[in-house]
Parts: C-alpha cells; structure tokens; sequence
C-alpha cells in the first residue's frame, strides 16, 4: 500500500497518509516519526513492508522539504 507525505508551511505541519489512515503532525515531529518508523521496520522485519511505505514517504517529504530526520 502506498503512503503519501504532504507538508502545509502555513500550518508548520505534515500529514501522513495510507490507506484510510491519516495523521497530522508539527513539522519538528518528522525526526520522531522517520525514526519510529525506521525502529518498527527493526524490530518487526518480518512486518517491514508494511511500515517500509511510510518511511520511503516520510523521507521523501525530508528531502523536499530540505528538513533533517535524524
């Protein structure tokens, strides 16, 4: 399933999207969530093309973006 990654400036926020879930969250949390991901995909590697999309997403967003995530 594919992930989607969307940055509002004028909020200072961005929106994680899969399926019907969908998240949003300040935009200084994008370390802390790149990082949660990365640690699931870890601890779970059996389940890591499950949060596999949503970090490929949460990276992408980093590098338009110009942000660091760790």
């Amino acid at each position: 399933m594919t992930a989607k990654a969307t940055y509002d400036s004028d909020a200072g926020t961005f929106t994680l999207e899969k399926g019907i879930w969908r998240g949003t969250f300040p935009i200084a949390d994008l370390p802390k969530w790149s990082d949660f991901y990365r640690r699931q995909i870890e601890r779970y590697p059996a389940h890591a093309a499950n949060y596999a999309p949503d970090m490929k997403a949460l990276q992408d967003l980093a590098l338009r973006i110009g942000a660091k995530t760790d």
